[in-house]
């Protein structure tokens, strides 16, 4: 690995009983063995947070913690005594929450180096990042609770797809003006994006304007469209944007399906599987498909 990385093995323990258990104490047995392995994963992951707290091998962990609804939300702990707060569960693993998010924000880079909890898609988001010259490889510490990569998420994800691929492009225009009718601007997909940093937006440059600031349907489409088209290439499909969404609109289609574009066109190009892979928007090679020119 190009970074530092603390990886738990633990996570890799098998969730299932024996073949000849009767059902009930079969399912409890996994019930009570996986609440066992979690509860090791997150007593681990508090101690090496202080750990890098106390050593002052990281300024600050990024991590997860329970709201007010015990729901997990982001958390930065600076003080060692505070690591209790960091939590690690079920609903922090269907989280799609990227805490890699938060590093851009000028406040997290004034505490000094941070560690941050990860999955895959957060590994991915901090390989692009490296891969686009926003970061250097030491800069962070990554705690790593997914150490297994899990390519079948994409396949997944893919599949969410198959409505829209069914669609005539009438239908499908149809469809996202009936979603994007909905956005009223809060911009809140680019704030939640690890790799939405651009300083100034392209959506706050009013000389001249290229994007209507008020939610008009044009406005909208534009906005919209024109951010999927800066992440071509870039997403990891942690699904953050769709999460993040007030309207409920998912986002997340317009993402995968450039993603999936760039994976069938590209050789099987994912984005942020290798920090010295650059991103296919930002490169050229005159092998390059143009099956696309009509």
């Amino acid at each position: 690995m190009p970074f530092e990385v603390y990886t738990f093995r633990s996570s890799g323990k098998r969730l299932f009983a024996g073949k000849n258990t009767p059902h009930f104490h079969a399912v409890y047995g996994i019930i009570a063995h996986k609440q066992t392995i979690m509860q090791d994963i997150q007593t681990e992951m508090r101690n090496r947070a202080k750990e890098l707290l106390e050593s002052k091998q990281a300024g600050l962990v990024v991590g997860f913690t329970l709201d007010e609804y015990g729901k997990p939300t982001p958390a930065f702990i600076t003080d060692p005594d505070d690591v209790g707060r960091l939590v690690w569960n079920d609903d922090c693993v269907r989280s799609r929450h990227n805490l890699v998010g938060c590093l851009k924000r000028d406040e997290v880079r004034k505490l000094g180096k941070p560690a941050v909890v990860v999955n895959a898609a957060g590994k991915r988001a901090f390989n692009v990042l490296i891969a686009e010259s926003q970061r250097e490889p030491g800069d962070v510490v990554l705690i790593d609770m997914e150490p297994e990569p899990r390519d079948a998420r994409f396949d997944e994800r893919y599949a969410k797809l198959a409505m829209l691929d069914t669609m005539s492009r009438e239908e499908r225009f149809a469809f996202w003006k009936k979603e994007f009718t909905r956005c009223f601007k809060c911009y809140a997909c680019r704030q939640v994006c690890p790799l939405c940093y651009c300083t100034q937006c392209i959506v706050d440059k009013n000389r001249p304007q290229r994007i209507d600031t008020s939610a008009t349907l044009k406005g909208n489409f534009a906005w919209n469209i024109t951010r999927a088209f800066h992440l071509a290439g870039r997403c990891v499909g942690c699904g953050a944007c769709s999460a993040a969404c007030p309207a409920g609109i998912d986002l997340d289609l317009l993402n995968l399906s450039l993603a999936r574009a760039g994976e069938t066109h590209f050789d099987g190009y994912r984005a942020g599987e290798n920090p010295d892979t650059l991103p296919i928007i930002g490169t050229f090679s005159v092998e390059d498909k143009e099956t696309f020119i009509r």
